[in-house]
């Protein structure tokens, strides 16, 4: 039975015109997010193509629309309030990109990656084209990083770095172990040799650095010795090995990042004798920072990659 138009009955509607008196605006929405997401009214104005005051603006537009406040400090923490909201406004922007039979790609994304330079070099890079291959969409910009000497990148979506694992200020996770031994040149052992066991070490130029002590292998070795207080330090891996290859001495040499300098003959074993490095490569991320696809995307990658 059909209905009569003139029954009385009201037309139906998507919703009532009166809520949109209510409803923010998208743009006021969308600022919301990045800032919860990025915590920086920098890196939330150059995501979205504005200028820093529009991000502030928007932002006291969206309170005084909601009647609440959102955000509780400088540091762009957010209320209980804007938690809360937080999570409607993702899931509403979430549902605004779904279309009837028609799923949507992601959009391009950048990723920007803090991560130390021995590390990108003999380990990221060569296996970058996979991740590459597998997420075409992602633009990624590395940044020379070494937080152990207080080398940091600026404004890094997600950062390397290489320690002891106690990260109060970050998430993270291990993404690399190692074990090191002494590597010199062949024209070093000419030189000096024969090098046959630990104890000959002692007279020898031993390379020094910051990232990697000696004294571990020692212990290894049933040698009693202190830590080296002389000779040449490197605060870089990559120079070290360097250092090592062109003969200024012996150094001590994590053998995943060693491996070009070792496969290219550049550098050889002294000892078959290993040792664990008491630090390792993690991964680190800012909170909220997994939010974001292109983050996930990177970490899980990384997690296997490694």
């Amino acid at each position: 039975m059909s209905t009569s138009r003139h029954s009385g009955q009201r037309p139906s509607r998507f919703f009532d015109s009166r809520l949109a008196r209510r409803i923010p605006p998208i743009q006021c929405l969308l600022t919301f997010e990045a800032l919860a997401r990025l915590r920086s009214v920098t890196l939330t104005a150059e995501e979205l193509s504005v200028t820093p005051s529009a991000v502030s603006h928007r932002v006291r537009q969206l309170e005084q629309t909601l009647g609440t406040q959102l955000f509780g400090r400088a540091d762009f923490s957010l209320t209980t309030e804007g938690q809360a909201y937080l999570q409607q406004v993702r899931e509403g922007l979430s549902a605004l990109q779904c279309f009837p039979n028609h799923p949507v790609a992601p959009g391009r994304a950048r990723l920007k990656i803090a991560v130390t330079p021995t590390f990108a070099r003999c380990m990221l890079i060569p296996r970058l084209a996979q991740f590459t291959e597998a997420y075409p969409e992602i633009d990624i910009a590395l940044q020379v990083a070494i937080p152990l000497l207080d080398v940091v990148a600026e404004d890094a979506d997600l950062m390397v770095r290489y320690g002891m694992g106690h990260y109060a200020d970050v998430e993270h996770m291990e993404i690399a172990r190692d074990v090191y031994t002494p590597l010199a040149s062949p024209g070093f052992l000419r030189r000096y040799g024969p090098i046959q066991h630990p104890e000959d070490l002692r007279d020898l130029p031993l390379l020094r650095s910051p990232l990697e002590s000696w004294r571990p292998w020692f212990q290894a070795a049933g040698l009693d010795w202190a830590e080296p207080s002389e000779g040449s330090q490197f605060n870089d891996i990559g120079l070290l090995c360097d250092a090592a290859a062109a003969g200024l001495g012996v150094a001590p040499v994590r053998l995943k990042l060693g491996a070009p300098w070792l496969d290219n003959g550049a550098l050889v074993r002294l000892f078959d004798l290993n040792a664990p490095s008491p630090h390792a490569h993690y991964l680190c991320w800012r909170t909220g920072t997994m939010d974001r696809w292109e983050c996930q995307a990177f970490a899980e990658w990384m997690a296997k990659a490694m």
